[in-house]
């Protein structure tokens, strides 16, 4: 169990460091939208562009603790390419999984696994989960 933590915290620690899709695109057809979370200092812009019910398209931006930002690039990287009724699922699924609730554990949850240890501190939780809470937001 002890490398199984060791890997995640990496996992974390890579895209913290190396984050995917960084940086908003100002370009029409993009839907965005921020969270702020005052009490930790947390803030993560998401933009998504969605063409033909296909997420084609998934940026991040923002500043905070490592898996927020972390979180955030996972995010971009995982659901780029699926259908918005598959990328809604997927991540209320996340949402359920860092949060200890029952989740549909058939689904591949590749690196976005690593964020499930969040349940033991429920402080982190809300680091965890903004960027996806976010996402979620621009493909209503």
């Amino acid at each position: 169990m002890a490398d199984l933590s060791h890997m995640y915290r990496e996992i974390i620690m890579e895209h913290y460091k190396h984050p995917r899709n960084k940086g908003l695109v100002d370009e029409e057809g993009y839907n965005k939208h921020r969270i702020k979370n005052p009490s930790c200092g947390d803030d993560i812009t998401i933009q998504s562009k969605v063409e033909d019910g296909i997420v084609k398209d998934v940026r991040q931006d923002g500043s905070g603790c490592s898996i927020c930002c972390a979180s955030a690039s996972v995010l971009t990287e995982k659901l780029k390419g699926m259908d918005v009724s598959e990328a809604k699922h997927f991540a209320d699924a996340y949402l359920d999984l860092v949060a200890g609730n029952s989740y549909d554990e058939s689904l591949d949850f590749g690196e976005s696994k690593v964020f499930e240890g969040v349940r033991k501190f429920p402080s982190r939780i809300k680091c965890a989960s903004i960027p996806w809470k976010a996402f979620k937001k621009t493909i209503e």
